[in-house]
């Protein structure tokens, strides 16, 4: 080779070397994201910033909120860019209060949320039996006698008897819960395994619904479920532990399948076993999970103290998608099995005020754990009596601790509120964690219940908690409802039922902006999590739900029918219709 070859070769690699490193250094000033969104029309529930076009994500965070100078910044660098094409997007739905593995279960086993009437349930148990073999127990959930389409002719307070029931499973124990998982439905079968007879008692806070001559009918309400359900889980104990964890397993995916496909990228589980938060922190931790979890501690007393909560709360497990901070009890039962606690009887039912379902002194036990362990106390509240009985433990409790503004306590449901106790929420701090669908829900039979006075001034009362400052949280207490944000918007909105188009007292509805607050940021804001979700804002999680109305600004009536579009959980997108 001539030195003047050599001296050109040289100078060639001389330049590449140059050309490279101008290559290298360009890409490595060129910013980058792993997912771009851009025209879209996003809501971010930000004050400072409510409105945007374009959003960033990057390691599963908002790297950047704003409009065409994204699209000019990352488009070419992005990993994945998707044209919104104008389409409304928004903080992913928090479900505020609901329960996770039972709404796994719900898409098992029997459903009846959609049943019309009894003979529907009857059917659907015949066609179940018809594939089992003798003593395989049956189970359902969803059924509300108050909510059929006819009448039946043999009825106690609406609740049917369990002749028909019995005839179709004579040999499968039937067990059907209440919608409102406050009741239960047995058969025959399933009250002879239990041993049930005219001289069984009422458990104290339960009562079994009997005939004039004593026989039980078939309904057990509140504690006296424990009579029906003891036995149940007696059969389920003698299945093999590897099948229960497969079927739990089964029902978690289906769960997650669910809330995603509505827009769903949070979970509030309104009480969870030890055995189950070890699954659910197993699951996060080795990145199993696709709707990040936030779950309350659910035990009696006994069953926590002595050292059982020292390993909580557990804050941000497996990359931000598992979290326990609060433990969860209750003082009643539900309206529509006439177990709301009631400061006067029952419209329907005369000299019965519903039913304490734990006692005070235990709720007071278990509100000095929460102090003890730093956790927030979240007591299932229904009835106007039972909504003061908890207010009242709150107040004479807080004032003794410093930091009472910053406990964040919450009562689940808040459902009938004597108006005397409004203010109190706003003094203590007191978040109520409601459930919009609730409202319409129920309507059918809440003044029947209540009566016109209580139900106008108290029932629901989201509009004069919101003039009184309370923060107001939402969701569906799935299974108890479809676990539809949308649905529960809808009636917090308007009030009004669906089908019927039935207005339940409207001067008590949520503003649009108030109803995606609750959703998104009040929500948050109840679990100790507006610093990470809730709003679309740097340096949150990537959490995104597209739908195809603008929940702002169309027809109230489109609302429900609204489709989740895409569900996106911290920038990966898990959901795509």
């Amino acid at each position: 080779m001539s030195t003047s070859t050599s001296k050109k070769m040289i100078m060639k690699n001389i330049i590449y070397l140059f050309i490279l490193t101008l290559v290298i250094g360009a890409c490595e000033d060129t910013p980058g994201t792993d997912l771009l969104l851009y025209n879209g029309n996003f809501s971010t529930i930000n004050i400072t910033k409510p409105n945007a076009t374009a959003i960033a994500i990057t390691d599963g965070r908002i790297s950047a909120v704003g409009g065409a100078e994204l699209i000019e910044k990352y488009q070419g660098s992005a990993k994945k860019a998707i044209d919104l094409n104008g389409q409304f997007a928004m903080p992913g739905f928090i479900e505020g209060h609901g329960h996770f593995s039972n709404l796994g279960k719900s898409l098992i086993h029997l459903n009846f949320l959609a049943s019309k009437n009894w003979q529907e349930i009857v059917d659907q148990v015949a066609a179940k039996a018809a594939t089992l073999q003798p003593g395989v127990w049956i189970e359902g959930r969803g059924w509300h006698q108050e909510k059929w389409d006819s009448v039946l002719e043999q009825q106690i307070h609406g609740y049917p008897f369990h002749d028909q029931l019995s005839a179709v499973s004579p040999d499968n124990p039937v067990i059907l819960y209440h919608a409102s998982g406050h009741a239960l439905f047995a058969n025959k079968a399933a009250m002879a395994t239990a041993g049930v007879s005219t001289e069984t008692a009422n458990p104290v806070g339960g009562e079994i619904i009997r005939d004039r001559k004593g026989n039980a009918i078939g309904v057990f309400e509140e504690r006296a479920m424990k009579v029906i359900s003891g036995s149940y889980q007696d059969y389920l104990a003698k299945i093999p532990d590897s099948e229960k964890l497969e079927l739990w397993e089964q029902g978690i995916a289906l769960a997650e399948k669910e809330c995603l496909a509505k827009g769903i990228t949070s979970f509030q589980d309104a009480g969870s076993s030890f055995v189950e938060i070890e699954r659910y922190k197993k699951m996060a931790e080795d990145g199993e999970l696709d709707v990040r979890l936030w779950a309350m501690v659910r035990h009696s007393y006994d069953e926590m103290k002595d050292g059982k909560l020292a390993k909580f709360p557990i804050i941000n497990a497996g990359k931000n998608f598992f979290s326990v901070r609060a433990i969860k009890t209750e003082v009643d039962g539900a309206l529509g099995s006439f177990g709301a606690w009631l400061l006067r009887p029952y419209a329907d039912k005369p000299n019965f005020t519903g039913q304490n379902t734990t006692t005070i002194e235990e709720v007071e036990n278990i509100a000095a754990l929460a102090v003890k362990h730093d956790l927030q106390l979240c007591v299932h509240a229904i009835g106007d009596r039972a909504n003061r009985e908890v207010l009242d433990i709150f107040e004479n409790l807080l004032p003794n601790h410093p930091k009472k503004d910053k406990w964040r306590w919450r009562i689940e449901h808040a459902q009938h509120l004597d108006p005397t106790d409004i203010p109190r929420f706003k003094t203590m701090g007191v978040i109520a964690s409601m459930q919009g669908i609730h409202c319409t829900s129920d309507a059918p039979f809440v003044v029947s219940r209540l009566g016109i006075e209580r139900s106008q001034q108290g029932a629901y009362p989201w509009r004069s908690l919101l003039d009184a400052g309370v923060v107001v949280a939402n969701g569906t207490d799935a299974p108890v409802e479809d676990v539809s944000a949308l649905a529960s918007i809808y009636a917090s909105v308007t009030r009004k039922r669906q089908d019927t188009g039935m207005a339940f007292f409207p001067e008590q509805s949520m503003t649009r902006e108030e109803a995606l607050y609750s959703y998104t940021l009040g929500n948050a804001y109840a679990a100790f999590e507006e610093e990470s979700k809730g709003s679309l804002e740097v340096g949150k999680l990537g959490d995104i739900v597209v739908l195809s109305n603008d929940l702002l600004t169309c027809a109230a009536d489109a609302i429900p029918s609204t489709e989740v579009v895409m569900t996106i959980v911290g920038g990966e997108v898990k959901f795509e219709r």
